[in-house]
């Protein structure tokens, strides 16, 4: 239990660090002098470096011993986490972010642990405890990181977090049971890099389109440096012995399933909290015009919300398996972000829009660790999460920027009364920015529950079955 417990700890740090300084992103904004869409960076460089770091860090603790890599990972996180509070302009903080998302790597490597050492009846419960640190986390720095950053600034955010990342490290290394490594395969360097030039090219196309235009050269550049990436990217997985992603791992149907729901799940759930803080902030009627704080407390339930149906969402994946939760985790999510959609007038129905869908996304996330955890060998556990959580994470990634996006688009300029002549005064996103970016949340919780209805079921019990499913990929025939 003290294992689980430093885990824990160290992943709600990791997913709290991930949003802190969202509540901050206007005031970040106004005193680098820059643009939503760059500021957004501040989210997605984090995301994209942990993308690729996940993977590689679980092949790394498959090789080295997952708690020492664990430990190591966590140090490279908290060094980032002291550079960023001490940014002296917004390209070293987007930097020191993405040193952090290192730091994203301890998702596989705490599950590998987890599901290493727990007997198979509590993996799931163990599981579901860290899988709801996903969604709470950021719940729960959306709240207290709007205190800190309203009292004392943004970089405080950064200067308390780092010293809690210096105390649940050395908990860590006291508690963590070691697991001795059980394989010495190669790291695969060149499929890193070719990830990297697919991912981050493409962001940096979708991010930079409002403001430069779509079709300028160095647009089109970035747009065909990401397409020729891609199926290099895919020769590289397919030839390297010890590929970044295991290709013919996918044609095991429950971890197809459970990285496109992955993929949007990460997608929506980071459209919702980047919208919702510009939305909050926005002076009436462009939004509700609330300060910093009072938008962090709206988020205060979220974060109760999340941690309480994690565990029992996780027991109930071995009473009814991962596809009932998927089903409705992807139908309550598409409420969710329809209730967002036409009902966010008041702070009341925004709050209770975000619970609805908070619990959506909670029944599809934390069944899908355990899908892929059930189906995989423990030797390969911590590729296989990390490949999960590398796809997840793209899709946390690619959140920020459709929101920044449609906001950049999307705009009216916000007016005040002087005399009786209303003078504009600064362009601020406008009703269909928010609309369009709802639209899409529901378009992909649509194609979720989809997915969702092409897992096959398991209960605890029915583990070697689905085991057998990535033997028969292995060897066909």
């Amino acid at each position: 239990m003290r294992t689980l417990l430093s885990l824990t700890l160290m992943l709600m740090l990791v997913n709290y660090v991930e949003t802190m300084v969202i509540p901050a992103l206007p005031k970040i904004e106004d005193q680098f002098s820059t643009t939503a869409t760059t500021v957004a960076w501040v989210t997605s460089a984090y995301l994209i470096v942990g993308a690729v770091a996940s993977p590689i860090f679980g092949k790394l603790g498959d090789r080295y011993g997952k708690k020492k890599v664990y430990l190591i990972s966590i140090g490279f996180y908290s060094l980032a986490v002291l550079m960023a509070g001490f940014s002296p302009n917004i390209y070293f903080l987007i930097f020191s972010r993405g040193v952090q998302g290192i730091g994203y790597s301890t998702f596989p490597l705490a599950i590998a642990i987890i599901t290493d050492l727990f007997p198979k009846e509590r993996v799931a419960w163990a599981q579901g405890i860290l899988s709801a640190t996903l969604a709470a986390g950021p719940a729960l720095g959306l709240l207290v990181g709007s205190y800190i950053v309203q009292d004392l600034g943004w970089p405080y955010a950064f200067h308390t977090a780092f010293i809690l990342s210096l105390i649940l490290l050395g908990i860590s290394a006291k508690y963590i049971v070691e697991i001795p490594e059980k394989t010495r395969e190669k790291i695969d360097y060149l499929g890193a890099t070719f990830l990297m030039l697919t991912v981050v090219p493409l962001l940096v196309y979708l991010s930079n389109g409002p403001n430069v235009g779509w079709t300028t050269l160095s647009q089109i550049a970035l747009i065909v440096v990401s397409v020729v990436a891609f199926p290099i990217f895919l020769i590289v997985e397919r030839r390297t012995s010890e590929p970044l992603m295991r290709l013919d791992l996918f044609r095991v149907r429950n971890l197809m399933v459970a990285n496109v729901a992955g993929l949007i799940s990460g997608t929506g759930m980071f459209l919702m909290f980047t919208g919702l803080v510009y939305y909050l902030q926005l002076p009436r009627p462009y939004g509700l015009g609330l300060t910093i704080i009072e938008s962090g407390l709206l988020m205060a339930p979220v974060a109760l919300v999340m941690m309480t149906l994690g565990p029992i969402v996780g027991r109930a994946i071995n009473v009814i398996g991962p596809k009932p939760l998927l089903v409705v985790g992807s139908s309550v999510s598409m409420l969710g972000y329809f209730l967002l959609d036409t009902f966010r007038y008041s702070e009341y129905e925004v709050l209770f829009d975000v619970i609805v869908t908070a619990a959506g996304l909670v029944n599809l996330i934390i069944p899908l660790v355990n899908m892929v955890a059930l189906a995989l060998p423990e030797e390969q556990r911590g590729i296989g999460i990390g490949m999960n959580t590398l796809i997840r994470t793209i899709g946390s990634a690619i959140g920020p920027v459709i929101s920044t996006v449609f906001m950049d688009t999307y705009v009216t300029w916000l007016l005040y009364d002087v005399n009786g002549q209303f003078i504009p005064v600064a362009q601020v996103p406008d009703y269909s920015a928010f609309h369009y970016m709802y639209m899409v949340a529901i378009a992909l919780m649509f194609l979720s529950l989809i997915a969702s209805l092409f897992t096959k079921n398991y209960v605890i019990k029915a583990r070697q079955e689905v085991k057998r499913e990535v033997v028969e990929a292995k060897h066909p025939g």
